[in-house]
C-alpha cells in the first residue's frame, strides 16, 4: 500500500511551487484531485504547449512533470454553483493545497475559516511569496525575487562578480518542499486533536531557512559573507578543478582527507609540512588550488576519479544533465522514471527522492507513475464516485458553466 493512500488532496495549485509540493504527495499515494478553471485550465498547461522539442500529447514539460499521478476536475470557483460543488468535495477531502496570491482564497470564499465550517478536519496550505502576515504580505513574487531577497544570490557566483541565482529554481521548489512538510505535520497533529489547521508557507521564509548555519555565523560575527565561487570558507582543497577533459570536485574536509590526498597527488609543493594543518591550508588556499589544478590537468576525469575514489577521498564529476541523468547510481536509485502518456509513449522524468522501503516481502516497492490528466478528464468520475452525483446532475452543472 502507498504510504499516503487514503488521503484526498484538492490541488488548487498552479505554475511551479504548489504543483511541485502536491506532486511529491501524489507520488507517495495521496489521491490528488487537481481543481482547474474551465477553459484554459491551470496556467502551466499553456507553457511550451506547442513546442516541438518540449511538448508531448498537447502538454508542455512543466505540466507533464508536475502533474503526474493527479486527476483533473474542471470547476469554476467564481460560479456560485461551482463553489458549492467544491465545498462538497472539501467535506470529503483531507487537504486543500493552493499557491494563490495572498488574499485570493478569502475573496473566493474558500479560505481556511470557510472550509473548516464545512469540514473541521480539513488541512489547508497556502504557499505565497511573502506569507500571509507582515508588511510585505500582499507583494507579488516569483522564484528569482525571493532568491534575491532571501540572501542566497549574494553568496552565489565568483568573487567580485555579480549576484547569481541558483540554476535550479530554489525559490519555487523550496516553497513546495516546505508546503508538503507542513501538510504532513498538520495531518499528524489532526490525529491527536481531531481538527485541521492552516499551513502558511512563505517562499521568502523558505529561502531564509536555507541560509541555515551561515546566517548563524553572520549573527555571531557581524561579518556579511561574500561569494567564494565553488570553494569553501573553511576547508582546503575543496573546489571544482579542471582536468584534461572536464571538471571534478574534490572535497577535503579536515586534515585526515588531506593526508589521503597526498597519496594520490604528487605535486611537491603540496608537501609543505605546514599544510598538514587546516589553518595553514586556508591561508594558502589560492596556492594550493593552483597546484592541484596543475597536476589534475595531466589526466582525464575518469582516471582521477578512479584514483581519488580508491583513496576514499570525497570527489565527483561536474556532470551536465545528460551525464547526471545517466549516472549508474542515479539509475539504480530509480531517480529516472517513465510516465505513460495516452499516446502510448513513455516519457522519462525525475523520480521522487523519498524512498520508503517495503516493510514486508510481498509489498510493492516505490510509487507507480500515472499519466498527467487532460483538463477536466475526471470531472464526471470524481463527482459521480465521491459526491454521488447522477449523470443528469452533472450535465445540468455543465450546462450552467459551473463545471466542465
Amino acid at each position: 500500500m502507498s504510504p499516503l493512500a487514503g488521503l484526498t488532496i484538492l490541488d488548487l495549485t498552479h505554475m511551479l511551487s504548489g504543483p511541485y509540493g502536491a506532486m511529491l504527495l501524489a507520488d507517495l499515494g495521496a489521491r490528488t484531485i487537481k481543481v482547474e478553471p474551465p477553459g484554459q485550465g491551470e496556467a502551466t498547461r499553456q507553457l511550451l504547449q506547442g513546442d516541438p522539442l518540449y511538448a508531448r500529447d498537447g502538454m508542455g514539460a512543466y505540466y507533464l512533470t508536475l502533474n503526474r499521478n493527479k486527476e483533473s476536475v474542471a470547476i469554476d470557483l467564481k460560479n456560485p454553483e461551482g463553489r458549492a460543488v467544491f465545498l462538497e468535495l472539501v467535506a470529503r477531502a483531507d487537504v486543500v493545497f493552493d499557491n494563490f496570491a495572498a488574499g485570493v482564497t478569502a475573496r473566493l470564499g474558500i479560505d481556511h475559516a470557510a472550509l473548516a465550517a464545512v469540514n473541521p478536519r480539513i488541512v489547508t496550505c497556502s504557499i505565497t511569496g511573502f506569507g500571509e502576515t507582515g508588511p510585505g504580505a500582499h507583494r507579488p513574487a516569483f522564484d528569482q525575487v525571493v532568491q534575491a531577497m532571501g540572501g542566497g544570490m549574494s553568496i552565489t557566483g565568483q568573487p567580485g562578480g555579480p549576484p547569481t541565482r541558483a540554476g535550479i529554481p530554489m525559490g519555487d521548489l523550496g516553497g513546495g518542499l516546505f508546503g508538503a512538510i507542513g501538510i504532513l505535520a498538520a495531518l499528524q497533529e489532526r490525529v491527536v486533536t481531531g481538527r485541521g489547521r492552516h499551513v502558511d508557507v512563505s517562499m521568502l521564509d523558505a529561502q531564509v531557512s536555507l541560509l541555515n548555519y551561515m546566517a548563524t555565523m553572520y549573527f555571531m560575527s557581524g561579518v556579511v559573507p561574500e561569494p567564494i565561487g565553488n570553494g569553501h570558507f573553511v576547508h582546503v582543497p575543496y573546489n571544482s578543478y579542471r582536468t584534461a577533459d572536464g571538471w571534478i570536485i574534490i572535497a577535503c574536509l579536515g586534515d585526515a582527507f588531506f593526508e589521503r590526498l597526498l597519496t594520490v597527488l604528487q605535486h611537491p609543493g603540496l608537501r609543505d609540512p605546514s599544510f598538514r594543518l587546516q589553518p595553514a591550508r586556508l591561508a594558502a588556499r589560492e596556492r594550493i588550488d593552483a597546484m592541484v589544478t596543475e597536476e589534475l590537468a595531466e589526466a582525464g576525469t575518469a582516471e582521477w576519479l578512479e584514483r581519488l575514489g580508491a583513496a576514499r577521498i570525497p570527489c565527483g564529476p561536474v556532470n551536465d544533465f545528460a551525464q547526471a541523468l545517466a549516472d549508474p547510481q542515479v539509475l539504480a536509485r530509480g531517480m529516472v522514471v517513465e510516465v505513460p502518456l495516452k499516446t502510448g509513449e513513455r516519457l522519462r522524468m525525475p523520480g521522487n527522492p523519498i524512498q520508503l522501503r517495503p516493510a514486508a516481502a510481498d509489498e510493492a516497492e516505490g510509487p507507480v507513475y500515472a499519466c498527467p490528466p487532460a483538463l477536466g478528464e475526471h470531472t464526471d468520475a470524481v463527482l459521480g464516485s465521491l459526491l454521488g452525483y447522477p449523470p443528469q446532475r452533472i450535465a445540468e452543472l455543465r450546462q450552467r458553466a459551473a463545471i466542465a
